[in-house]
């Protein structure tokens, strides 16, 4: 079961950056007790709420993210010149230069006794405002993430692609962390993480491990990981699979030997994979259904939906395994064959998002109207529960409630954060 505080347990996708954009450089910066006094104080409150996120906006009181809803931390709004002021003082001359010229500005800020923060600055309204996740610095165990046992299996592949997809804050970060984890623990391989910005700091157990973060150890996600074939890893974790040339190099690096682990932004299997297909042009792409069909693994899609007392994030899932009637599907292009055959791989350790949801109702975890709310296709859902005539009424149940509202906030007993 998740605690109502999700978001940083590893790779934390760069969503600042698109496809066409180069992610912006994270810069380190460290408070302490003595400078910083105002931000520090408003994170240091945020983090005894367990909040995963804290927004400092001129004009409105500070904003923090807990329990999957946005709440204030007292009445009073915030003036624009003491926000900005106080902004601008964690700033190096460097970084202060690069703020000016981009207006945008991601960096990591360590706070003393407090914990580990991804900070971006922006304007809004010609005002400087800021954005702060935090990041966790332990990783979770499997077991308390309350995922399928298969999900950790695939860490056990010893080469291919392996993907773990969902939309932001959806716990894609901390699946691949203990995924890592528990190769490190359990073998000798040499393991290189590729993400932005580095999230946990690993050590290495019975694996070497090395990560690379955007823009302190490499340019681009795309540029890490064409070097990153030339180190002789074994494992190879790409935290976004964001532009063709980082797609492209994954899928190859995977039909040459190396286990490659990455997420996409992707809500099923059937998605991912054409997410996937169609980042390259057309004349590319039954080169690339060949090769992907090769390569992959399995995929995991998950979702984190509020449990039935409203107070823990349960995970939903969908899983695809790639079994040979899948891999002849993307050879032949009939990705729209891969749902039914999710539906009916039970026992191949594979099910749809429907059913993972209405499992959960089942077993009295989730209620049946925040399922409904989950699944983008209701009238499935409905079916399989038995509540066909409920489904016109449930997503406007569940948005008064706050269910439209992105879940994005970190897991159970996560320090701070």
């Amino acid at each position: 079961m998740f605690a109502p505080h999700e978001h940083a347990h590893f790779p934390a996708s760069g969503s600042h950056a698109g496809a066409d954009v180069a992610p912006a450089a994270i810069i380190h910066t460290h408070i302490g007790p003595a400078d910083g006094t105002l931000v520090s104080g408003l994170l240091k409150k945020s983090a005894a709420e367990k909040a995963s996120d804290l927004l400092l906006v001129a004009g409105s009181p500070p904003t923090y993210f807990a329990g999957g809803r946005w709440r204030s931390l007292g009445e009073a709004p915030m003036d624009r010149d003491v926000l900005r002021q106080s902004l601008v003082s964690l700033l190096s001359e460097e970084q202060k230069v690069r703020l000016d010229e981009h207006r945008d500005l991601d960096f990591a800020l360590d706070i003393a006794e407090c914990g580990r923060f991804r900070v971006n600055l922006h304007f809004q309204r010609g005002t400087l405002a800021a954005a702060f996740r935090a990041i966790p610095t332990n990783i979770p165990s499997f077991e308390s993430l309350n995922l399928p046992p298969q999900v950790l299996s695939f860490a056990d592949f010893p080469n291919g692609l392996v993907l773990v997809t969902g939309g932001t804050g959806q716990g894609k970060s901390t699946t691949m962390a203990t995924m890592i984890d528990h190769i490190n623990r359990t073998r000798a391989a040499h393991i290189i993480t590729i993400e932005d910005p580095v999230e946990f700091a690993l050590t290495s157990r019975k694996s070497l491990i090395e990560q690379r973060e955007i823009g302190e150890d490499s340019p681009s996600f795309a540029s890490a990981l064409r070097h990153v074939l030339r180190q002789r890893p074994d494992v190879i974790v790409v935290g976004e699979l964001r532009d063709l040339e980082t797609i492209s190099t994954a899928i190859t690096a995977a039909e040459t030997g190396h286990l490659v682990i990455g997420s996409l932004h992707t809500s099923s299997a059937a998605q991912t994979l054409a997410r996937v297909i169609d980042v390259f042009p057309p004349v590319q792409q039954p080169q690339i259904r060949v090769q992907l069909a090769a390569s992959l693994r399995a995929i995991v899609c998950q979702t984190l939906v509020r449990d039935a007392a409203n107070e823990t994030l349960t995970p939903a899932t969908e899983i695809l395994v790639a079994t040979s009637a899948v891999r002849r599907a993307l050879r032949e292009n009939e990705t729209h064959l891969i749902y039914s055959m999710i539906e009916t791989g039970r026992n191949l350790g594979m099910h749809t998002l429907e059913q993972s949801l209405a499992e959960l109702v089942r077993a009295g975890r989730i209620d049946t109207d925040e399922a409904l709310a989950a699944t983008t296709d209701r009238p499935r859902l409905a079916r399989l529960l038995g509540v066909q005539d409920r489904i016109d009424d449930s997503l406007t149940s569940a948005l008064i409630r706050g269910g439209d509202t992105p879940v994005d906030i970190p897991w159970a007993d996560s320090p701070r954060k």
